[in-house]
């Protein structure tokens, strides 16, 4: 009877111990107030006070500032110091609540890395711009910006500020002229920085278009590793946006430029790899200032001997919007050329994928098609009697043309599709239009 009474007490202990911790378990945590920002109201992870005495969570109150407010959000005073202090001391008061309450899920706020201030920013990049010409000690100095960028967005920004780019280029200038294996490595970290810091201004820009500058990073796009080929070819893309025809004839002139570019979308590193080098080879293709050069012709004609013409109606039977616009705007381009044209519709494969993406990827994506597809026809029916516009036919352009024309579109392309309506309409008794494209019923050329 004593033992059976003793495990009735052992039992009743168990049960109300367990629903105490249940009771413990289902309370709803509160955090107390003076650990949240006034701004956001969640748990401060890097507190800093201002001048006004008010502490705020480092990320929300930078970009209260950034925003252009010059006053403190809670007293509205204006503030006689832009720069926050750490609160070290509430800081610490939020760690040691967070390891006391780990049972509910919280985790330990790391403690912050001090940011980086703008005069020690200068100092480092006038330390640059005076060691330019000591690659080995200007590769330490560069290595360093790198690491403070890499710690924080904030760091990023107050390097962005202060002129990180117009210091850099000039030094990857200086280093362009000495490239060789052994100190490549600045280079590439150059590189990477100001991938990071994309887009550029002016100046750097101007500094990273001269002729040694562009050959240095055609050799990284040749010899250099993934990260340095992708590297090279963001910043190349942000260059080519200027569309001055003398940094694009220089690169256009150097040998291994335009293999450099289509081997990074044969063979993709990384989706935003292979969207930079489309739209460096579409500025190559369609610059405006090179429109009826011989240059402009010539990269046009080298793009279709490396194939890249195959390569992108290849690409585009499967891949993302973005892609997609950027393929069709680059065969747009390469069209222009007669033997573009003659590449394009003699590939089994061209013209039942730009049917196919008429008014289903894009407005845009539906405008490079209906100009692709403009260019083709009109040249072709002069040369192999229209076999591709009875192609077109069979697979439904013309009912599509005329819906695009219904709903609209630009005027630019509302002429074309006319253009290309009419056409298609003196070949409509040699075909009979379907309404589907089989894919896997095409004879590939190969």
């Amino acid at each position: 009877m004593m033992i059976s009474t003793w495990r009735k007490r052992r039992t009743e202990k168990k049960v109300a111990k367990r629903g105490l911790v249940e009771d413990i378990t289902n309370m709803e945590l509160v955090i107390p107030r003076h650990f949240t920002c006034p701004i956001s109201l969640d748990l401060m992870k890097d507190p800093v006070t201002l001048s006004t005495g008010i502490t705020y969570d480092r990320e929300n109150i930078e970009k209260w500032i950034e925003a252009g407010n010059q006053t403190c959000p809670i007293t509205n005073q204006t503030l006689r110091n832009g720069e926050p202090i750490p609160n070290h001391s509430i800081r610490k008061m939020i760690q040691q609540w967070c390891v006391e309450n780990k049972d509910h899920g919280i985790e330990r706020i790391p403690t912050p890395r001090i940011p980086v201030t703008s005069s020690e920013v200068v100092e480092l990049l006038a330390k640059i711009s005076k060691e330019i010409h000591d690659l080995e000690l200007c590769g330490e100095l560069v290595s360093k910006v790198k690491k403070l960028v890499n710690e924080s967005e904030r760091n990023k920004r107050c390097f962005v500020t202060n002129g990180t780019a117009q210091v850099l280029s000039a030094a990857f200038v200086a280093f362009s002229e000495e490239i060789n294996m052994r100190n490549a490595s600045t280079g590439e970290v150059i590189l990477s920085i100001l991938t990071t810091i994309l887009p550029l201004d002016g100046e750097s820009k101007s500094n990273l278009g001269s002729i040694s500058s562009l050959r240095c990073m055609v050799w990284f796009l040749k010899n250099g590793s993934l990260s340095s080929r992708r590297n090279a070819v963001f910043v190349l893309k942000d260059i080519l946006k200027m569309e001055e025809q003398d940094k694009v004839e220089i690169l256009l002139g150097m040998e291994g430029a335009l293999e450099g570019l289509v081997k990074l979308v044969k063979e993709p590193i990384c989706p935003t790899t292979t969207k930079a080098s489309l739209l460096a080879i579409y500025h190559m293709v369609n610059s405006s200032h090179l429109s009826s050069s011989f240059a402009n012709k010539k990269a046009q004609s080298r793009f279709v001997d490396l194939g890249l013409v195959e390569l992108l109606v290849e690409m585009l039977v499967d891949c993302d919007k973005s892609i997609c616009e950027k393929a069709l705007g680059v065969l747009d381009g390469i069209c222009s050329s007669i033997e573009g044209r003659k590449r394009a519709y003699s590939y089994a494969l061209t013209v039942p994928v730009l049917v196919k993406k008429l008014l289903r990827v894009s407005d845009l994506a539906t405008e490079f098609s209906v100009s692709i597809l403009w260019k083709i026809g009109k040249n072709e029916k002069r040369e192999n009697g229209g076999d591709v516009l009875v192609e077109a036919l069979k697979l439904g352009a013309f009912q599509k043309l005329l819906l695009l024309l219904q709903v609209g579109c630009s005027e630019t392309t509302k002429e074309k599709a006319s253009e290309l309506l009419k056409l298609l309409n003196v070949h409509r008794d040699r075909a009979e239009c379907v309404d589907s494209l089989d894919f896997k019923s095409l004879k590939r050329p190969f």
